[in-house]
């Protein structure tokens, strides 16, 4: 049985439309005008516990008013959620016990106190043995390499650290669920990858099942095996990141390596066999049609003095920004 039902889940908000200028202003004391906004649109999907699953979009997409909803923050407007057999937005206590949301932009640590008395105050509404949480925040201090920095006030720590130390906050009751919304937000890249680190093995050792939102695309690359892509307040894809690549990216990069003492390739001998997108003195790199890249890898040879050729998949964060704007450029098609 899923951990995670949505069926139909939907969305809307009545937003106040303003009228610009002063005499706006003065019309909306008497006269206001609404304007109704679907953020989220009849979602479905499941997810099987132990599962770390990335939920993809573009800014307005719906992905942090689902995970709001599945936490019990909002009230849909249609559908239906169960998370642990738990109706998410009727709050029973036996739910809030399970679950964890982690907001990048929010912070759960207060501001003036070091972040070992917040941890107690949460272990105090969890209703935690004080032996057991503290066991619990020396472990979890230890692995992400903050334990120097539990008697900081918080204000005094750096980007980083807050993080480690909220995402510590938020487990220190072993949830069996984990909202992540940004975790990984204007982290430095030594920053980002410990707490990739973390979260990849949390995961694997504990058997958390985690739904992860994230626009930094190596976060989901190196975390999620699955994704759900949501756009406009619609699912458009829910499967394996591969698979992504194959539905969305319907051509490859090859990059040609020539001998330096060799003339350029001339671009015009190149678009044949595809796009270039990249021209240095002694390299090209080409978008090559996924099923043309052999016969043009062949053809190339044959007119280049090619030292090395190199072939890969197109980046992933380019397949799901083109998947996004609905313009995914297909190559050139080779001659005959």
């Amino acid at each position: 049985m899923p951990v995670i039902e949505v069926r139909s889940l939907s969305k809307t908000f009545r937003i106040h439309k303003k009228e610009p200028g002063f005499w706006g202003a003065v019309r909306g004391l008497f006269y206001r005008r609404y304007e109704t906004v679907e953020a989220v649109r009849q979602v479905s999907f499941d997810i099987e516990a132990g599962e770390f699953v990335g939920f993809l979009g573009p800014n307005g997409a719906g992905k942090t008013t689902t995970l709001k909803m599945l936490a019990g923050l909002l009230h849909p407007s249609g559908g239906s959620a169960r998370v642990l057999g738990y109706v998410p937005w009727e709050r029973p206590d036996g739910y809030r016990r399970q679950f964890a949301l982690l907001l990048g932009q929010k912070n759960q640590l207060w501001w003036d106190l070091p972040a070992r008395e917040t941890y107690e105050l949460n272990a105090a509404i969890y209703g935690l043995e004080r032996r057991l949480w503290q066991r619990r925040m020396e472990e979890l201090t230890e692995r992400l390499g903050v334990r120097d920095k539990l008697d900081v006030v918080v204000r005094e720590l750096s980007l980083g650290e807050r993080m480690k130390l909220e995402l510590i906050a938020v487990l220190l009751h072993q949830p069996r669920v984990l909202f992540l919304d940004e975790p990984t937000l204007g982290l430095d890249v030594v920053s980002q990858k410990a707490v990739r680190d973390f979260l990849r093995e949390y995961n694997r050792t504990a058997g958390t099942t985690i739904l992860l939102t994230s626009h930094d695309m190596a976060d989901i690359e190196e975390l999620c095996p699955r994704v759900i892509i949501i756009d406009h307040g619609q699912i458009i894809f829910d499967g394996p990141l591969a698979e992504v690549i194959e539905r969305y990216a319907d051509f490859k990069l090859l990059t040609i390596r020539c001998d330096p003492d060799a003339p350029p390739p001339d671009p015009r001998d190149l678009t044949p066999w595809g796009e270039p997108v990249e021209i240095g003195p002694a390299f090209v790199r080409l978008r090559v049609r996924r099923d043309r890249v052999i016969p043009a890898c062949k053809a190339l040879l044959d007119r280049l003095p090619i030292r090395d050729l190199d072939i890969r998949e197109v980046p992933i964060e380019e397949v799901i920004r083109n998947l996004f704007t609905r313009r995914v450029p297909p190559a050139p098609a080779p001659p005959g």
